[in-house]
């Protein structure tokens, strides 16, 4: 399908780059396409950045029907544009779209439109050390009509932002608080999917740690309430004597793409790397006998994140000194030396937008 694109007749002033935060402001362009029940996907268009008009009545705000992803654009020091592994988040969108009864999308042309709206806004991406532009495509149901049932009419958007540090901290040590009251996913739901109610879920709890000063949740197993899944934001490893251990990916936790790439790249570095259920008691004796030695997240938004504190119920873990670690600190240097181009892409992972 050919693209077509109208471009603004009142570009933006650009925000200053050295205080972007993240998701703050939008870029002068968005993709946006149709879906028709009989029709398929249709008429892709860049048009001016501008409100969605939707009926009181559509779906989306009634019942959630709504998948999401999240990735980056990266400008390298002799001004080339990278993405990193769109198509992986691709094919995770179209997980998404299964679970959540929205058609398939074409994922090389996914790949192109992101492409095509990053080429149209690349004024935009911000050069300043740790910056990018953050792309969010995304799919909501239209149908203006209640009532539960899959929808015949969705949009499939795409809207970019330039971004600086997810977090405050940067790259230094997060806060983390152990949840065990409130549940956000189970087996057999939505937990692996991209979908806005996953996130609604994760509010409540997310509200109570920020009152007592924690950065993110990190969440336990619905049934049981033992087994580390993931934090809010971040898939999540924890070094235990010389073997990184992060929770298999269950049903109920988000198959990250950073996650994915962290894996691969640990085991090319000869790591033990286990993918398995770990319950958060293990960790909390490993931290008090001395064999935790690290535990980090990863997430396209913080790329990698390392913990330096636990709290679990009365009890609070200083993992590492509150210091980054040798294997985050190795981490985080060799992915976003991939992803800003300053080192060589060995796996293929890169795209270049030209």
């Amino acid at each position: 399908m050919e693209i077509k694109i109208e471009l603004t007749k009142n570009p933006k002033p650009k925000p200053d780059q050295t205080k972007l935060g993240f998701g703050k402001y939008m870029t002068d362009h968005m993709f946006i396409m149709p879906y028709d029940e009989g029709k398929g996907w249709h008429s892709p268009r860049i048009v001016p950045y501008a409100p969605i008009p939707l009926d009181p009545s559509a779906m989306c705000l009634h019942y959630g029907q709504e998948v999401f992803e999240g990735l980056k654009a990266y400008r390298t020091e002799d001004g080339r544009i990278l993405l990193f592994r769109p198509d992986k988040n691709m094919a995770r969108l179209n997980s998404s779209n299964e679970r959540m009864c929205i058609p398939l999308i074409d994922e090389e042309f996914a790949v192109e439109a992101i492409k095509s709206l990053v080429k149209v806004d690349a004024d935009w991406i911000p050069t300043e050390p740790g910056t990018s532009l953050y792309i969010r495509p995304f799919i909501i149901a239209i149908d203006p009509k209640l009532g539960v049932h899959p929808a015949e009419h969705l949009l499939f958007i795409i809207i970019l932002s330039p971004v600086g540090a997810y977090y405050p901290e940067g790259i230094n040590p997060v806060r983390i608080y152990v949840e065990n009251k409130y549940v956000r996913a189970v087996r057999g739901g939505t937990g692996y999917v991209k979908t806005a109610g996953n996130y609604a879920a994760s509010l409540k709890a997310q509200s109570e740690a920020e009152k007592i000063k924690y950065t993110q949740v990190l969440w336990l197993d619905g049934v049981e309430r033992k087994y580390i899944e993931e934090v809010g934001t971040m898939n999540v490893f924890f070094k235990i004597d010389d073997e990184i251990i992060t929770p298999s990916l269950d049903g109920a936790t988000l198959p990250g793409v950073t996650r994915m790439s962290a894996i691969e790249l640990l085991r090319d570095w000869g790591y033990k790397v286990t993918e398995r259920k770990i319950s958060i008691d293990e960790v909390a004796d490993a931290g008090r006998n001395g064999r935790l030695k690290e535990a980090f997240g990863t997430g396209t938004a913080a790329v990698i994140s390392p913990i330096g504190e636990l709290k679990y119920g009365e009890e609070v873990m200083i993992i590492n000194d509150y210091k980054i670690g040798e294997v985050s600190q190795r981490l985080y240097d060799e992915l976003t030396g991939i992803q800003w181009g300053r080192i060589p892409d060995r796996f293929g992972w890169t795209v270049e937008v030209k």
